[in-house]
């Protein structure tokens, strides 16, 4: 039956109709993929070393301290972009076919995600390292065996609660809050996390825990999924008692209101766009990785602008890069009534123009690490609203994937949001605004680059009308394919 299952995947690869477009995006994610197995190599040979020349302890004991971030970290990037196991389940319940062999195969196939191998590529040069250093074999296997499992304990723990978003809200936001006063030196709660991982080594038997834990979690999610294996149960859509909203105060600006009320709709009554606010608001902090000091190769002036790009752009790039993605379910509907273009793009643009200017106003908390990092959040603000608000919009016509609104699980999955034409608009984002700042910084001095940034955003407005002309053109021209695209499941 396993091979029957893996059958059915490979043909369904295959035989997809974005099958050219998704043997790019593997490529392109495979490349990506072999870079974090480097990045997590290499700490996983250097951290000893690393952490002995720093002479702060025991290197084991140092990791032990942090490894309860380490986890959390875990948790919550597997919520926000691990996809869950989907498998074509409605054909199968008319075969013959047992309901735990379905279930199991579902659950299976995350197991050898790369959220959890990639850990490995850590832990087994590390333990290896720690063997030949001299630490007792069985204490390394065992503590190396409990962090395994909690590993995968949270590859589980992430199947059941995928869609409690109050659950995720609250442990992220502990999260940080826990970071937040250890890095302040409020409260430190590496100090009640610690000694269970040093147990772990100090007294190998103990792994066992964890992993009977795992057990726990690997029943309670087959448990789940087997009770919901239901045509009238789990896979029914879920039907919501619809709530009207006049949002009257739109109304002034005509067509363009009427646009603005259906996005403000859609991002309060759908999980995915809410991810998106969310995401745009967690890039707010990103800057603190730059202006802290607390990475040393991020301490340049360059890296300021490009934190400053990010912290006021989270919005702009994980909305606006969706562009027309996000109406896909009714986009053939709006494309047959007389609905002007540059109405709607405008609609979009200047919602993603109005969540940049809040983002530049929160950010307003990093004046406390002086004037160059908010001038570099203030000049990557306005490059956003003159600049980037227009290449997003220009790059969505090239994005042709159908947003499932109900879930957040393809932030990284969407294959046809990457191919040649997105990936050269993404130039002129990042890196061009480095290379003005860098002009402005050579030629005459750091306050020149600010300003040269800042006035190339500005000119941005005196052609807004040429741009969305030629943007307008674009969407029109790649409208068929646009729709076409769409019917693909």
């Amino acid at each position: 039956m396993l091979k029957h299952f893996i059958g059915l995947q490979w043909k369904s690869f295959f035989r997809s109709a974005s099958f050219k477009t998704e043997i790019w995006f593997k490529i392109l994610m495979a490349l990506g993929a072999l870079y974090f197995i480097a990045v997590f190599l290499g700490m996983g040979v250097g951290a000893y070393f690393i952490i002995e020349k720093l002479d702060i302890g025991d290197p084991l004991r140092v990791v032990n301290q942090f490894i309860i971030y380490y986890l959390a970290f875990d948790l919550v990037f597997r919520y926000m972009l691990q996809k869950m196991p989907v498998t074509n389940i409605k054909p199968l319940l008319y075969l013959p076919i047992d309901k735990t062999k379905v279930v199991n195969f579902s659950l299976g196939k995350t197991v050898i995600s790369f959220f959890n191998v990639a850990h490995a590529f850590f832990f087994v040069p590390f333990s290896i390292v720690l063997l030949a250093q001299g630490y007792p074999p069985i204490q390394v296997i065992g503590w190396h065996l409990a962090l395994m499992a909690l590993i995968y304990c949270n590859n589980f723990l992430n199947v059941m609660v995928n869609n409690k978003n109050s659950v995720f809200y609250v442990f992220a936001v502990l999260f940080l809050l826990a970071g937040a006063s250890q890095y302040y030196q409020w409260f430190d709660i590496t100090m009640y996390t610690q000694p269970i991982f040093d147990l772990f080594y100090d007294i190998p038997w103990t792994a066992i825990i964890p992993w009977l834990v795992l057990v726990g979690l690997y029943y309670g999610a087959f448990t789940y999924f087997k009770k919901h294996m239901y045509l009238d149960g789990g896979l029914a859509k879920k039907q919501t008692e619809a709530k009207t909203e006049n949002l009257e105060w739109l109304d002034r600006f005509g067509n363009l209101g009427t646009f603005l009320k259906n996005d403000i709709k859609l991002i309060k009554r759908n999980k995915r766009s809410r991810t998106a606010v969310l995401m745009g608001f967690f890039f707010i902090f990103y800057g603190l990785l730059f202006f802290t000091g607390s990475i040393e190769v991020y301490d340049g002036p360059f890296w300021k602008i490009f934190a400053g790009i990010f912290v006021t752009g989270g919005f702009l790039f994980s909305f606006g890069q969706y562009v027309p993605s996000w109406d896909s379910s009714y986009y053939p509907l709006m494309m047959s009534q007389n609905i002007k273009y540059r109405e709607y793009l405008s609609s979009k643009w200047y919602l993603v123009i109005i969540a940049t200017i809040i983002s530049t106003f929160l950010a307003t908390f990093y004046l406390y690490f002086g004037w160059e990092a908010y001038a570099a959040v203030l000049v990557g603000g306005i490059y956003n609203i003159g600049i980037n608000s227009y290449l997003v919009l220009w790059g969505g016509a090239y994005v042709k994937t159908p947003i499932e609104l109900t879930s957040n699980k393809k932030a990284f999955g969407d294959k046809q949001a990457f191919n040649a034409k997105t990936l050269l608009l993404t130039l002129p984002k990042m890196v061009l605004p480095i290379l003005i700042y860098a002009i402005g910084h050579f030629l005459i001095g750091p306050v020149a680059g600010y300003i040269f940034v800042a006035v190339f955003g500005l000119l941005g407005f005196i052609f807004k009308e040429r741009v969305f002309t030629m943007i307008e053109g674009i969407y029109k021209k790649e409208k068929y394919k646009t729709l076409q695209a769409y019917k693909q499941k």
